[in-house]
């Protein structure tokens, strides 16, 4: 599956969303320039499709603060004294996640302020897609900005995670 462009629609009442680019499943990365002029409200961010492994989880968990061993993150006997179906992705981990929806969107682009609320456990090793949606533009002490909602949904396309992202964008020189 690879990347994907749609022509702008022109701002003469015709409804409907736009997408600049569908971004590589498993691969939030792509190097597509994007410019504040290429930009406008209602524009799509991926989506991207993501799974979380046990290994990432672990590998996330023993670089952390965690540290190695039995959690409620890598442990299904811990999540299961704790309440938990199963083991659950770290909430930290979910913020790099998702961060990685923005930074991957473009080489140009650059994540000034993410915020998070978690509004569901995310499960190990079960399809998960990130996308976006550009929701404010405007040009804030000469630097072009976008505000985005961004998501993380379970394959039911129930909300897990939701953010808002404030990304920098450069202007098109001339």
């Amino acid at each position: 599956m690879g990347d994907q462009f749609q022509e702008p629609g022109r701002r003469n009442g015709r409804i409907g969303r736009r997408v600049l680019r569908k971004q590589k499943e498993e691969s939030p990365l792509n190097d597509t320039e994007l410019y504040y002029e290429d930009l406008d409200l209602g524009d799509e961010i991926g989506p991207v499709g993501r799974v979380v492994t046990d290994e990432q989880v672990l590998e996330y968990v023993t670089i952390s603060r965690e540290g190695p061993g039995a959690s409620r993150f890598t442990s299904a006997e811990v999540a299961k004294s704790e309440g938990l179906p199963n083991p659950i992705v770290p909430g930290a981990m979910n913020i790099a996640i998702m961060s990685q929806l923005i930074t991957g969107w473009s080489p140009t682009v650059t994540l000034r302020k993410l915020d998070c609320v978690f509004r569901g456990l995310v499960p190990h090793n079960k399809p998960l897609t990130l996308k976006g949606l550009i929701t404010d533009k405007d040009i804030v002490d000469g630097t072009p900005r976008l505000e985005c909602d961004v998501t993380m949904e379970n394959e039911e396309g129930t909300p897990l995670v939701i953010g808002k992202a404030t990304v920098i964008v450069p202007m098109r020189e001339g």
